[in-house]
């Protein structure tokens, strides 16, 4: 392309939609790249999942997010984040992979899988983190049985199913399996689940463990995963053993694209990846590249949500029209 706009965002997610509302209100020419669909990450999330924020804490654009109960599931998600992106008729172009970003002469050029060119003033990058799943690296890991995504409890219907992770995904997925006739084993490498757990999932699976009807064990750290069983190892004793399992899930969350960062010019900072940025204008130590959204927050995806994402957009057309910087959420502050 030879235009150059104001300011290109690359992904099309709640905070990447909620950036470019905010160009778009400044009268600032955008596009937004995104290389699946609108809100891909929310569209490959478990289709029965519910969001751990209320409705309006995940509005964007100031546009009411109206739902059936206080919170909302992912079918109601999808369909508000497409009618807001719809009504703001934002620049949004679809299946489009950035593969590059370079900087020529103080213009951004944002290079494309399909060989395409985009020019900017200014870049913003709201990638989330849902692409690259965190490897265990153990034989078997590939193998076809096993996935680091879960999406409907009917595939796994009489079979057994081993999960590893000790976070929200697997407790949720865990209890809809159970639910679903299957026989569901939890792995977990600590004593008991993270804290930072949904508070309503807690009390379900402990009861759930305290029946017999989902089995736990506890200090287990995955070996080997092999056809129709997985080996695991004790922590605490060394032992060694396994488990039959038809299928493996792996929760155990995601990681930033670290080469496309780094590639990009960002310099993370090790051992937790997190970008080097402004937390008050979450421009990088590249003059012009800014982030925003869960991709702010290097390995600790937890940290940043929906709810304390949509805002950075409104801090980084504040930065870039050079006017006061509106404050965001502190949690940013102490990432």
């Amino acid at each position: 392309m030879e235009s150059v706009v104001d300011v290109l965002i690359i992904g099309a997610g709640p905070c990447g939609l909620a950036c470019a509302i905010e160009a778009k209100r400044n009268n600032l020419s955008h596009i937004i790249l995104e290389k699946g669909s609108m809100t891909e990450s929310i569209r490959r999330y478990p289709r029965r999942m519910r969001f751990f924020s209320t409705a309006e804490n995940i509005e964007i654009g100031d546009i009411p997010f109206p739902v059936s109960n206080v919170k909302a599931t992912r079918d109601e998600a999808l369909q508000y984040y497409r009618k807001v992106a719809g009504y703001y008729k934002l620049n949004v172009k679809l299946f489009t992979e950035v593969v590059a970003i370079t900087k020529e002469n103080g213009i951004f050029r944002v290079a494309t899988k399909d060989s395409e060119v985009y020019q900017a003033k200014h870049v913003v990058i709201a990638t989330g983190y849902f692409d690259i799943p965190r490897k265990l690296n153990v034989p078997g890991e590939e193998l076809p049985h096993v996935s680091h995504y879960y999406d409907e409890p009917y595939r796994y219907s009489f079979t057994k199913v081993a999960i590893v992770g000790g976070a929200n995904s697997a407790i949720e997925a865990a209890l809809e399996l159970y639910r679903h006739d299957a026989e569901v084993t939890l792995l977990l490498r600590a004593e008991d689940f993270k804290v930072s757990c949904k508070y309503w999932l807690i009390p379900d699976v402990k009861n759930r463990i305290k029946e017999g009807k989902i089995k736990t064990l506890t200090y287990s750290e995955v070996k080997a995963i092999e056809p129709g069983k997985v080996v695991i190892q004790n922590t605490q004793t060394g032992e060694q053993s396994s488990i039959p399992a038809d299928f493996v899930l792996l929760m155990t969350g995601y990681v930033p694209d670290i080469p496309f960062l780094l590639q990009s010019g960002i310099r993370l900072k090790e051992p937790d990846w997190v970008p080097v940025f402004d937390p008050h204008t979450f421009e990088t130590n590249v003059k012009g590249l800014y982030l925003a959204g869960t991709v702010v927050a290097g390995v600790h995806t937890e940290k940043i949500f929906i709810e304390n994402g949509r805002d950075h957009g409104k801090a980084i057309i504040d930065h870039i029209l050079g006017r006061p910087v509106r404050q965001v959420k502190e949690l940013v502050q102490r990432i």
